[in-house]
């Protein structure tokens, strides 16, 4: 049932505050059909880009072609709706049973971009399946993890992802890798007007057109893209009804030297997890303190695990509770967990669809790069923001300098740990694990005993 909050005036002294009234559904509420699947539609609609633009990434990297790269597509949407429903209706001990929605996640995509110039798509899906009982285990142990990996360090990791991305979403922003013309003026403008939409959209928009700002970006640029005719709508129209999902089809592939960046990046995920998880909670008036919040989150991560299991079965890469869908229960004052029931039902549907996957896989570069320029910068300047979470001192800096520095060095020259031992090369030619082992090394080094700093 609903739930309301009557208008009322507090006075106190010279001033008076008006309490408005406002309606809201509770974690066990159960909106009218209607209103579920149009709140179902908002979450998918503020979700959607970031469930599509990582497998186009892998997909445009691994060579795959429209009909390949559609179907790596679909097997995401579809794997994001299953996640959603098992972290929504909690499956005994898995599930956190709050309004928390998966889509596939982004701190994947440097160690699948890596994975897939070695070994294809197979060590892709490989490396996403064997390192998926990370997640599992680190469900039994979240006070533990989160006291060796503190926001400083998760920050880094978080901003170093970020901007070792900048390379890939301003080559498509400029045509595409191996692109006739790369560089145009019809790509440069055509990208420009994807991001200039986002801005105005995300910064003068309200509500929806707020929280779906990328998309509209998106369909912005796609629709004047066709007038153009740099879109080739052949392979939508070749594209079947209906999408039969097949387990491996992609096969599946396995190298130790790959292990670690992928480790760390589920931890890094699952420290992400925990701040979403509680800040849902904390939306929709849930506990975030106590056996059963602790119970909640333990479990919430443990289907983070086990959906990206599935998900590297299924052909997809690995997936997490999305961020920005925090932001749409507070925008819509819902975290019933049915809400969730509609979005996992609603991106199962999209999956199954091959024409959508088809035509999302035919969509001009620049437009993907105008949208994935202003994705990536988001992801770092949160990394930046978890990191000053709780007051900025001298140590963080430190931390974040060092790590930074010897991180993004080694993402533009990772050709300086090429005459070390082949494990090892191939270990710290990423970026991303070489910043995260310098800012945990530094954490647990440095001493702690510092005052924030007064800006």
């Amino acid at each position: 049932m609903s739930k309301k909050m009557d208008k009322q005036k507090v006075e106190d002294h010279d001033y008076e505050t008006v309490v408005e009234e406002e309606t809201y559904y509770e974690l066990e509420d159960k909106p009218p059909a209607g209103e579920t699947i149009l709140l179902g539609f908002q979450h998918m609609l503020a979700m959607f880009v970031g469930i599509i633009t990582p497998p186009l990434i892998i997909a445009g990297a691994a060579g795959l072609n429209t009909a390949e790269s559609a179907f790596f597509v679909n097997m995401a949407l579809i794997v994001s709706g299953i996640a959603s429903y098992i972290q929504c209706h909690k499956f005994g001990p898995v599930g956190s049973g709050l309004l928390g929605v998966h889509g596939t996640s982004f701190t994947f995509v440097p160690m699948a971009i890596s994975a897939v110039n070695t070994g294809g798509l197979a060590l892709v899906l490989g490396m996403a399946l064997a390192a998926s009982p990370v997640e599992m285990i680190i469900s039994r142990f979240i006070k533990q993890t989160k006291k060796l990996f503190p926001p400083v360090v998760t920050g880094v990791v978080v901003m170093l992802i970020g901007l070792g991305l900048m390379e890939v979403g301003i080559t498509d922003f400029g045509g595409g890798v191996g692109a006739e013309n790369f560089g145009s003026v019809q790509n440069i403008l055509l990208g420009t007007f994807v991001l200039v939409t986002i801005v105005i959209a995300n910064r003068f928009g309200k509500g929806l057109i707020k929280v779906g700002a990328v998309a509209i970006g998106l369909i912005a640029g796609y629709i004047v893209s066709i007038p153009l005719g740099i879109v080739d709508f052949q392979p939508v129209a070749d594209a079947g009804w209906f999408t039969v999902p097949v387990p491996f089809k992609f096969g599946m592939s396995f190298r130790i030297s790959h292990l670690l960046p992928w480790i760390i990046a589920y931890v890094i995920t699952s420290i992400e997890s925990i701040g979403d998880l509680t800040a849902i909670s904390e939306v929709s008036g849930e506990p975030v303190e106590g056996d059963l919040y602790r119970e909640r989150i333990s479990g919430g991560i443990l289907a983070d695990g086990i959906g990206s299991a599935i998900a590297a079965i299924f052909n997809s890469m690995p997936n997490t509770t999305f961020s920005q869908n925090v932001g749409v229960i507070q925008m819509t004052k819902v975290g019933s967990r049915v809400v969730g029931y509609a979005v996992a039902g609603i991106l199962v549907i999209l999956g199954l669809l091959p024409k959508i996957g088809a035509l999302i896989s035919v969509m001009p570069k620049p437009v993907l790069g105008g949208a994935t320029i202003a994705l990536f910068g988001m992801v770092a300047t949160s990394g930046m923001k978890i990191i000053v979470r709780g007051g900025l001192t001298d140590r963080k800096i430190f931390i974040l300098s060092i790590a930074l520095s010897v991180g993004l060095g080694v993402t533009f020259r990772p050709d300086i740990v090429s005459k070390l031992p082949n494990i090892l090369s191939t270990v710290l030619s990423s970026g991303i694990t070489v910043g995260a082992i310098s800012a945990i090394l530094l954490n647990l080094l440095l001493p702690r005993k510092e005052k924030p700093i007064k800006c």
